[in-house]
């Protein structure tokens, strides 16, 4: 583990994660929620909690309904629903007693975060920049 790095992660996370919920095909802010959503649950579970927010079926692929139902809708309120969906899935866990605090604290980061890159004046180089640090990512 000590030997990984973020540049012999990053392809893994990119197929894995970011291209299973379509992290390019996403507003701004709502693909780095799903994608971390995605990251810590699954991507079929990520998508499912996005298919609920939108009130298409929740099969958990990111196909061209799911798409199509994103126009037009209030992204800041999509990344609220997502993160409140989210917190209710994990809240139902029977590990949420021992690791909730954490968790809680980690989905209202990633809210923060997510609202934050909506709402940047420049998208283009927000979704070029780690939403942790600032940073500039790799494509």
């Amino acid at each position: 583990m000590r030997a990984l790095t973020p540049a012999s992660v990053a392809p893994l996370y990119r197929r894995r994660f970011w291209d299973a919920v379509q992290g390019d095909a996403l507003p701004a802010g709502l693909d780095y929620a799903l994608f971390d959503f995605a990251v810590n649950s699954g991507p079929k579970r990520a998508v499912i909690g996005l298919q609920r927010v939108l009130g298409v079926a929740d099969d958990g692929r990111l196909g061209p309904v799911t798409l199509a139902a994103l126009a037009g809708r209030d992204v800041p309120a999509l990344i609220g629903g997502l993160c409140d969906g989210r917190l209710a899935f994990l809240r139902a866990l029977s590990t949420w007693p021992r690791f909730g605090r954490g968790w809680g604290r980690r989905v209202e980061e990633v809210r923060a975060a997510a609202l934050a890159l909506h709402a940047a004046p420049d998208r283009a180089a927000a979704r070029n920049a780690c939403p942790a640090c600032g940073r500039p990512v790799a494509a």
